[in-house]
């Protein structure tokens, strides 16, 4: 097992990796795209208003965001060039990759354990569990992306050019977020505490990347904890696309880039080598 884990850390072999991935996602689409929407639909079955709830949970966390930051902390910020838009899209620009993160987080620790009937049979693609999990916290990720640029479309005069880079970032997110449900869900299969810790980090990761404020404002000893915090570059990268309109954070970019390929690779590496442990572990 702990041999398996430098699979993370070895460079090579990562790009036939990447490879194998996206061949397995493309052969496989039709079948992973339907368990992902099983699984919103699932999620909501029995409920009076059904997949509706898909668009409602996310606008309802976001308004009430908004609600204690804005209008109760009453925090403002804006019409600087520092800080070129209002204090509600700088929140938002974070909050919503933050959530489709965190969704995540919280699914893949499960994602084999979950379906171990499924994960015994042996005709059944099991690589396709993690990745609809992603796919199905993607579909939100656009629902709440959808609400961001109707406000920014109607509060501001122009888009940003920088709105251009956000299928990039999306990819980059989906890259980075597969590579960790692939791990999650490998290491979740022999160490069960592993749910516990994602949800505690959860809990905790909220407060530990700049969503709801600068970098600048947490004192000096403090600042290397948003260093050491991988998903503070992908923060950082929304908010340059999203808020700031410019390359604000240029090396974050180089970061998240390199986070996804590698991510993306290790993990569907070390779920690779040990999936045929699986069925004796569940």
């Amino acid at each position: 097992m702990f041999k398996s884990l430098g699979a993370l850390f070895n460079l090579a072999g990562h790009g036939r990796a990447i490879a194998a991935l996206f061949r397995v996602l493309v052969r496989r689409r039709e079948l992973t795209l339907e368990m992902a929407k099983r699984e919103i639909t699932d999620r909501y079955r029995g409920q009076v208003m059904g997949t509706l709830w898909a668009i409602l949970h996310p606008l309802i966390l976001i308004l009430v965001y908004i609600f204690l930051f804005v209008l109760v902390f009453r925090i403002r910020a804006g019409g600087t060039r520092e800080m070129p838009l209002d204090y509600t899209t700088y929140i938002l620009s974070g909050l919503i990759p933050w959530l489709t993160i965190q969704d995540v987080l919280a699914k893949s620790a499960s994602a084999i354990t979950a379906n171990a009937n499924m994960v015994k049979q042996v005709v059944f693609p099991i690589e396709i569990l993690p990745v609809k999990t992603v796919i199905a916290s993607m579909a939100t990720f656009v629902i709440s992306l959808t609400f961001l640029l109707a406000y920014v479309v109607t509060t501001q005069p122009r888009l940003f050019w920088t709105y251009a880079m956000l299928p990039v970032l999306a990819l980059l997110l989906f890259l980075t977020m597969t590579g960790i449900a692939f791990f999650l869900a490998t290491v979740g299969v022999f160490f069960r505490d592993v749910k516990d810790f994602v949800q505690v980090y959860n809990f905790v990761g909220f407060f530990l990347i700049p969503m709801f404020y600068l970098p600048t404002q947490v004192p000096g000893p403090l600042r290397p904890i948003l260093y050491v915090n991988p998903f503070s570059y992908v923060i950082w990268c929304f908010q340059d696309a999203l808020y700031f309109g410019r390359f604000n954070h240029p090396w974050a970019w180089v970061l998240f880039a390199a986070m996804a390929l590698l991510f993306a690779a290790g993990g569907y590496r070390l779920f690779n080598r040990l999936r045929i442990m699986f069925g004796n572990s569940l």
